[in-house]
């Protein structure tokens, strides 16, 4: 039997993480490096991915999308001429995060082209070896068909719902999770600009230490991440249109974001309060 083959885009960490599985159980990966960083190219050889042309990628059995939500319809437009030229359409999954009124347009646009969507949602960290902590959510009616990923290293869930359901999973858990990071870095901020950094580095560990803990390793870990997390929480904005505080509350968070990205490539005024909070609560 041939080998299955899925065409993997981008290689970024996550991307290239979920390749080095696939690839180690025997999936061909292939990819496209056309105007890729050489950091980018450097992950995908290791990873084991193949690169090729546009038009051989849309010849593979299944399409993964994990790539900045803001570029995600631009790979879609960019994929769909070939799609439309193709006779066996491989199916698409979308396992970026976007809201799930993105993944329904998405849906609408590829179903023209007569190519099936797959509305995916990516849960933890890169994949790494000896754990298990990713977990890769699927819905949609064509999410049954990409079931036998969950046989090649990763874990694959089908939920039962359609387009929109993976994706509207994504914006709640990441909402409560990177908005809880969020939270922690504005009032420890504050705290350290207000003087009362010390006191409160002690009020948490007497109340809330096992929340210490997390934000001593979520925040560092945040830092090279913001760029990517405040067009997210636009993503979890829209997502909340009928709720209009959460949108305000995520508006914010991007904002926050959005300078703490600003910050880590300029002159870190505010990595350093952020360490230095961190280091008073041990």
């Amino acid at each position: 039997m041939n080998r299955p083959q899925v065409a993997l885009l981008s290689p970024g960490a996550m991307g290239s993480a979920i390749a080095a599985r696939l690839a180690e159980q025997g999936v061909s990966v292939i990819t496209s490096l056309v105007g890729r960083s050489e950091a980018s190219r450097a992950r995908a050889a290791v990873a084991g991915m193949e690169s090729v042309p546009d038009s051989d990628l849309v010849t593979a059995d299944i399409i993964l999308s994990v790539v900045p939500p803001g570029e995600a319809e631009a790979l879609a437009q960019r994929l769909l001429p070939l799609l439309a030229d193709v006779d066996r359409k491989p199916l698409y999954i979308d396992a970026n995060a976007l809201n799930p009124a993105s993944k329904l347009n998405l849906d609408r646009i590829f179903r023209e082209a007569g190519c099936r969507l797959v509305d995916g949602s990516i849960v933890g960290p890169p994949p790494a070896a000896g754990t298990a902590l990713t977990t890769i959510y699927l819905s949609g009616s064509g999410a049954p068909d990409a079931a036998w990923l969950g046989r090649h290293g990763l874990d694959v869930r089908i939920l039962d719902g359609p387009i929109g359901a993976a994706s509207a999973l994504k914006m709640c858990f990441a909402g409560i999770n990177k908005g809880m990071i969020g939270l922690a870095a504005i009032m420890l901020l504050a705290a350290e600009r207000a003087g009362a950094g010390d006191a409160l580095a002690t009020q948490l560990a007497m109340s809330m230490p096992d929340l210490v803990g997390r934000f001593q390793r979520q925040i560092p870990d945040m830092y090279p991440k913001a760029w990517r997390w405040a067009a997210e929480m636009r993503e979890i904005g829209a997502f909340l249109e009928a709720e209009p505080a959460g949108r305000l509350i995520f508006e914010g968070m991007a904002q926050l974001y959005e300078r703490l990205s600003a910050d880590a490539i300029g002159d870190q005024a505010d990595r350093v309060l952020l360490d230095t909070a961190l280091a008073r609560a041990s």
